[in-house]
Parts: C-alpha cells; sequence; structure tokens
C-alpha cells in the first residue's frame, strides 16, 4: 500500500495518514509538506508547544537566548564569507 502512496495510485485516509505521521514521529503537516508546521519535526513542535505554556517572563528570556544564538551565527556566516 505505501508504494501505491508514493507512486500517487492511491490518497491514504486520515487514520492511515495519522499511523504513518506517528510512525515516523511527525506530524500531518510534515507529513503532507503542507501548513504552518510543515518543516516541523514533531520534537520541535511539542518544544513550541512547551514553550506557549511558559509564563511570559520566562518566554521573554529564552526568546532573548535564541536570539542572541540566531545573531552570533548570523554574524559568523556573514565573516566566514
Amino acid at each position: 500500500m505505501i508504494g501505491k502512496y508514493e507512486r500517487d495510485e492511491a490518497v491514504p485516509s486520515i487514520e492511515a495518514a495519522m499511523k504513518i505521521a506517528q510512525a515516523f514521529q511527525v506530524s500531518l503537516d510534515y507529513l503532507a509538506g503542507e501548513g504552518v508546521n510543515a518543516s516541523f519535526d514533531k520534537k520541535t513542535v511539542e518544544r513550541m508547544q512547551e514553550i506557549e505554556s511558559l509564563s511570559p517572563a520566562i518566554k521573554e528570556k529564552l526568546f532573548f537566548f535564541i536570539d542572541t544564538v540566531l545573531r552570533d551565527t548570523k554574524a559568523q556566516k556573514a565573516y566566514a564569507s
């Protein structure tokens, strides 16, 4: 059946797609390659959901750290070129 999905000869039901996504530990968005979370693996989505449950003060500190790492990484790439 997987081969038929790969050759576009059949389309899985929602239930089958959910089982496939669970087996590969990805979201349905990721499996389908569409939607807001399409580029995120399941672990990343879980982390984002956990971050949303944090207090605003802790989220602010976490985002400050993330922004600092991203800024430094961009600077390193710019100077390496």
